[in-house]
């Protein structure tokens, strides 16, 4: 009996767990696209490809598993680039594939002839062609594989013409042992550097824990956690990735008493998040230039190029700070950190006092905050929030909290506008009774703000509310060149792809209007909130770049 190639990729998605590709349609991968859709595999098309390796981004956050996309040869595939730019730089599992010519016509100028894999390498973990047919089922293996292991990222393959629609006797196929339930071994670190940074943090005055998603999501070390904060009493922050690991409204979690504890903390134990420009690479003043230094990270290159260091620990941060839990044995209290939770306590209570003044402004227009209060307000405990933007990235990463962990997403430290919508649609789809809340700026809805589109045809009922404030900065005199945008009326533009819109320039009317994009979204129908907002009110933020993630 014979099969085809296209037929063979299906299969062999299928046996991966792949149950929803993003693509956009065309030649050479018609086939490979048609044969998915019939192997069960939900087919979302997009109306860029861009969007689609964004939301197979998203989906990979939400279920913690490779999302897949899909383009066809040239510019189609070249279009996945941005996507998997970002999903490598934001260490997150997205395996791409793209058509390309005949492996017979490389060289000749064929039709879209390019070499995408090369193009790809700087983009990916790993990219490779398929030369073969009967080794279909092997690279596909080897693209999932190689996105989830270690330190996650996105894979490229590419799929020449000839050997997509080739045809070979199916004895020939050498499927791989596909186990998903197979439970991967999880690297724990030395014993005797536990025990050590046991006795380190047993003797500190003023610890705190950092994490990111490494540990929130990749590792799924949410429960140890959690255990580890109970049992020790150390207050903890996250990467805005990394939210939720712990709840936000956890005795021991002082967001707005952030600042002041990286500056006075004295020691910082870190896991499974890079020490990059978020953390400010570890300096002072942003942190204590005498506190000792613990982390935790899988990759063994970023414990070795780290700036300042006291104790290293090579291992998955799920099975590390297990192994923490099961070493601590009491030596580390709550009540020895007492006075430095009060402290902090304090500080945190002091500055939400403040925060509480503005979020309750009522001014016209409609300062961030207090669009910020109101989402915060209505939300589902469980919502999925994606944030995208600058002054509004900003103003949302401190006054909406997160509770559970891979329910925060944004443009992380790659800092891609337009990441939004793609995000929360990949969202949705990887959890459709999930309540899924997109918050745009204007400037980056613009972006792809035709998936709108891709959202009402496909059934994908997500919340997405616009902070208007007419340009790509907070500029009132749109002093800046290229800032200004003026102030569009995109709800119209959802109406017209068959979503709820609405309008609203008053801070009253911002909760009937989310309550009834709500009711929308239960109908299976997208919403869409277009809210005027002051092109004044700049965040108090240092450097874009230093809060993206």
């Amino acid at each position: 009996m014979t099969i085809k190639g296209y037929e063979i990729l299906a299969q062999s998605l299928k046996r991966q767990g792949v149950d929803t590709m993003f693509f956009l349609m065309g030649g050479p991968m018609q086939s490979s696209e048609d044969a998915c859709a019939q192997a069960g595999i939900r087919a979302i098309d997009v109306r860029h490809e861009q969007a689609a390796a964004m939301m197979a981004h998203g989906y990979a956050r939400v279920r913690n598993f490779p999302g897949f996309c899909m383009a066809a040869s040239g510019p189609g595939t070249l279009n996945l680039g941005t996507g998997l730019g970002n999903a490598l730089v934001d260490c997150t599992p997205v395996v791409a594939m793209g058509g390309s010519c005949s492996s017979q016509e490389i060289g000749n100028g064929t039709f879209q002839e390019f070499d995408q894999v090369a193009a790809m390498r700087p983009l990916t973990k790993w990219a490779e062609r398929i030369n073969e047919t009967r080794r279909i089922p092997e690279l596909v293996n080897k693209a999932f594989q190689t996105a989830s292991s270690g330190k996650p990222g996105p894979v490229y393959l590419d799929i020449p013409g000839d050997v997509v629609h080739g045809e070979i006797d199916e004895s020939t196929v050498a499927w791989p042992d596909y186990d998903r339930d197979r439970q991967q071994a999880r690297a724990g670190a030395d014993p005797v550097m536990v025990d050590r940074a046991i006795a380190m943090l047993a003797a500190a005055k003023k610890p705190i824990l950092v994490w990111g998603s490494g540990a929130a999501i990749w590792s799924g070390a949410s429960s140890a956690l959690k255990a580890f904060v109970d049992q020790t009493g150390i207050p903890f922050y996250a990467t805005p990735q990394g939210r939720g690991a712990v709840a936000e409204d956890h005795e021991y979690c002082y967001l707005t008493a952030r600042n002041v504890a990286f500056k006075e903390a004295d020691l910082v134990m870190i896991v499974g998040t890079r020490v990059n420009y978020v953390l400010w690479h570890m300096r002072s003043p942003r942190f204590n230039a005498n506190a000792k230094i613990i982390r935790i990270d899988i990759d063994p290159a970023e414990i070795a190029t780290t700036p300042r260091l006291d104790i290293g620990l090579v291992g998955d941060a799920r099975r590390v700070v297990e192994q923490f839990n099961e070493a601590n044995n009491h030596r580390i209290r709550p009540e020895m950190f007492d006075a430095w939770r009060r402290y902090l306590s304090e500080a945190h209570q002091q500055r939400s006092q403040a925060q509480v003044v503005k979020l309750a402004n009522d001014q016209i227009p409609i300062h961030p905050l207090r669009l910020c209060k109101e989402i915060r307000d209505f939300m589902d405990r469980d919502a999925i929030m994606v944030v995208d933007g600058r002054e509004i990235l900003e103003y949302g990463r401190v006054s909406i909290p997160t509770f559970l962990p891979g329910h925060r997403l944004n443009s992380g430290t790659f800092g891609t506008m337009g990441v939004g919508l793609p995000y929360a649609l990949g969202a949705k789809a990887a959890s459709p009774n999930s309540q899924v809340i997109c918050l745009h700026g204007d400037g980056s809805f613009g972006i792809n703000g035709m998936e709108l589109d891709t959202a009402a045809r496909h059934g994908l009922p997500v919340i997405t509310i616009i902070s208007l404030n007419g340009g790509w900065t907070a500029d009132g005199q749109r002093k800046r060149t290229g800032s200004h945008l003026g102030y569009t009326r995109y709800e119209k533009m959802a109406e017209v792809f068959g979503c709820h819109g609405e309008y609203v320039d008053k801070p009253q009317d911002i909760r009937p209007a989310l309550e009834r994009a709500s009711a929308a979204t239960k109908k299976g129908v997208p919403a869409v909130i277009n809210v005027r907002t002051d092109e004044n009110a700049r965040a108090n933020a240092g450097r874009f770049s230093r809060y993206m993630t």
